[in-house]
C-alpha cells in the first residue's frame, strides 16, 4: 500500500505548516529517518532538526532522492526557482507531488516539472494544533494507489476530504484557509460588545474565547450546524433577539458576499501566479 508509515516522504521548505504535517506524522508513527527537508535557512534547520529530529539538507536535490511523496511547503514567488532547479533531480520512480502552496494551480506547476502526479492541497491553520481540515484535488493523471499518500500527510493536521473539481480550492479557500480569522473576528467583536455594557475586558475575552472553543467541540457532535443552533434558541428568549437582529441588519447577505470576495480574490490570485510564472 502507497500509504505505510515507512513510505519517504521528502519536504521542500521547513515553515509553519511544514513543521505541522511532519509533527503529526511522527505522532502517527512516521520513522524520523524516514521524513527530510529541504530547507535554505540554517537557523531553520537546526530547529527542525533538534525539534523532530528529522534529516534536513540545504540541498532540495538530495532532500527528495528516493522519495515516494515531495510536499511542496514554498511561498508562491519562489515556486519557480526552487521546482526548475530540481527539474534534472526527480527520482525516477515519479513521486507524488503534494503542493500545499497557495493559488498556484496544477497546470502551472506542471510545467515547471517533469510529468508527475500532482495533488494540490488546501490545509488551513488550526492545523498547527492538529485540529485542521484540508481541502484536497487531485489532477486527473494521479493513480488511485497514489492519492493515499495525500490523504496520509494530510490527515497528520487534522481532517480532510477531496473535492471534484480544481477550482472548488478557491471557496474552499475562502471558507476553510480564510474562515478561522472570520470567527475570530465575531469573537473579537462580541468581547469588545460585552466591555461596552460593562463587563471587564478580562471577563469578556475569556467569555468570548471559551464560547469560540466549545461551540467548535459541539460542532463536531452528530447534529448538524442548524440543529445545535437550534438547540441554543429558546423561543422569545435573549438567543433568539441577538439573531432575530443580526438576520435584520443583513447578517446571511454580509456572509455571502465575504465568502464571494475572498474565492474571487483567490482566483485572482492564481490567475497573477499564472501570468508571473510564464514570464519568469
Amino acid at each position: 500500500m502507497n500509504n505505510r508509515r515507512d513510505a519517504r516522504i521528502a519536504f521542500i521548505g521547513g515553515g509553519n505548516m511544514a513543521r505541522a504535517l511532519i509533527g503529526g506524522l511522527l505522532r502517527q508513527g512516521s520513522p524520523p529517518q524516514q521524513l527530510r527537508v529541504g530547507e535554505p535557512d540554517a537557523a531553520a534547520r537546526t530547529a527542525l532538526q533538534r525539534e523532530f529530529a528529522v534529516p534536513t539538507s540545504a540541498d532540495n536535490a538530495a532532500a527528495i532522492d528516493g522519495a515516494e511523496i515531495v510536499v511542496l511547503a514554498v511561498k508562491p514567488q519562489t515556486v519557480a526557482p526552487v521546482l526548475r532547479s530540481l527539474r534534472p533531480h526527480w527520482p525516477a520512480a515519479s513521486p507524488l507531488l503534494l503542493s500545499i502552496v497557495a493559488g498556484v494551480r496544477i497546470n502551472d506547476l506542471a510545467q515547471l516539472c517533469p510529468p508527475l502526479p500532482i495533488v494540490r492541497a488546501m490545509p488551513n491553520r488550526p492545523a498547527l494544533v492538529g485540529a485542521g481540515v484540508t481541502a484536497l484535488f487531485a489532477a486527473p493523471s494521479v493513480p488511485a494507489a497514489q492519492r493515499p499518500l495525500a490523504e496520509r500527510v494530510a490527515a497528520a493536521a487534522g481532517r480532510f476530504l477531496w473535492l471534484r473539481a480544481e477550482s472548488e480550492l478557491d471557496i474552499a479557500t475562502a471558507l476553510s484557509g480564510s474562515g478561522p480569522a472570520y470567527f475570530f473576528l465575531l469573537a473579537e467583536q462580541l468581547a469588545q460588545a460585552a466591555i461596552a455594557l460593562g463587563l471587564e475586558p478580562a471577563t469578556a475575552t475569556l467569555l468570548a474565547t471559551e464560547t469560540l472553543h466549545g461551540s467548535g467541540v459541539l460542532a463536531h457532535g452528530s447534529a448538524t450546524l442548524a440543529e445545535q443552533r437550534a438547540a441554543v434558541t429558546s423561543r422569545g428568549g435573549t438567543t433568539q433577539a441577538a439573531l432575530e437582529f443580526l438576520e435584520a441588519g443583513g447578517f446571511e447577505q454580509l456572509v455571502r458576499g465575504a465568502l464571494r470576495a475572498a474565492a474571487a480574490r483567490s482566483a485572482e490570485l492564481a490567475d497573477q501566479a499564472a501570468r508571473s510564472l510564464s514570464e519568469s
